[in-house]
């Protein structure tokens, strides 16, 4: 079987310079080239391949028993055929909190312009790709199934084709049920100062952890304050855990399941939209997924939505 090859750039961002939370600018892409790339003259389509919160590019990389790496995985897939050969770029948009939804935020960083305006670029006057909207995909798991959603619909002059694994979908269901554990985690840890300056030396990763970390990142990310502590306001009361809907307001604002008529153009311009989850999905994005499919379905506009018999974790078979 014909092997492709895996190059890693090193790419100097000038929008992530300075960012909010003092991450480097410098990041590590990963660029998967399809078999042959070197001995032909073809040009090839380009897919974008988003990470999940607290993963990265180079995660993608990664060795797993009884599994394959994202390049063994591509050279099978081309070589029986069921996709055509093609460039996978997988950008670095992790953050000292974990991670940024690959959106802009003036707590964390413009990492929806690092993809749309910098890597799209880069690539495709580097590498020899097919340069148009038709031929360029973006797809994600997770929180990058979450990314790839919003950058498709927010820059369809740009991405033509979209899927969501498991993506964040319906904040009421994926994101509220953290708000109680990472309350307790705030007393745990000692407070939000505390934690924000010591987390990363924190642990065991426990559930009360790992609630605090994804709300204080979700926070960061969808609604930023330049005026509160660390940039961003917290959903709900620190003292009481009641809801502040100002603040929650702001996140729906960010939920595509709330947006969509916001952007029905571009999302009947997409030549592919795919959906897909666990029916035993941990952070109930099943329902996203399917209540995401029932608002396209409304309107007119066509997609594949997908449910398997799994949960969240270790799902990389579900989509070969």
């Amino acid at each position: 079987m014909s092997q492709g090859t895996i190059t890693i750039e090193t790419i100097a961002s000038e929008v992530l310079r300075g960012n909010p939370i003092g991450d480097p600018f410098v990041r590590r892409v990963p660029i998967y080239l399809p078999p042959d790339y070197d001995k032909s003259s073809a040009r090839y389509p380009v897919v974008f391949v988003l990470a999940g919160f607290t993963g990265r590019g180079l995660t993608f990389l990664n060795d797993a028993p009884w599994g394959e790496t994202i390049a063994e995985r591509m050279d099978r897939l081309i070589a029986q055929g069921k996709v055509q050969p093609m460039i996978l770029v997988m950008p670095d948009c992790f953050t000292r909190i974990g991670g940024s939804q690959y959106i802009n935020s003036p707590a964390v960083g413009r990492y929806e312009d690092h993809v749309t305006q910098e890597l799209v670029a880069f690539v495709d006057n580097k590498y020899r790709t097919i340069a148009d909207r038709d031929h360029r995909a973006v797809v994600g798991k997770s929180s990058g199934g979450y990314g790839a959603v919003m950058l498709a619909m927010r820059h369809p002059e740009i991405f033509g084709i979209m899927a969501s694994h498991s993506g964040d979908l319906y904040f009421e269901f994926c994101y509220k049920p953290d708000f109680a554990g990472a309350l307790r985690g705030l007393k745990k840890y000692g407070g939000l100062d505390k934690f924000w300056n010591e987390f990363s030396t924190i642990h065991p990763h426990d559930r009360e952890f790992n609630a605090l970390l994804n709300i204080v990142a979700m926070s960061a990310c969808y609604s930023p304050n330049p005026n509160a502590p660390h940039g961003f306001d917290l959903p709900f009361d620190l003292e009481t855990g009641e809801l502040r809907d100002d603040v929650w307001q702001r996140w729906l604002a960010w939920d595509p399941v709330c947006i969509v008529d916001q952007h029905l153009d571009a999302l009947r311009s997409l030549r592919l939209i795919y959906l897909d989850a666990g029916l035993r999905d941990e952070f109930n994005l099943q329902y996203g997924a399917r209540i995401f499919a029932k608002r396209l379905k409304e309107r007119g506009i066509n997609f594949v939505h997908a449910e398997f018999d799994d949960g969240h974790f270790d799902i990389r078979y579900s989509v070969s």
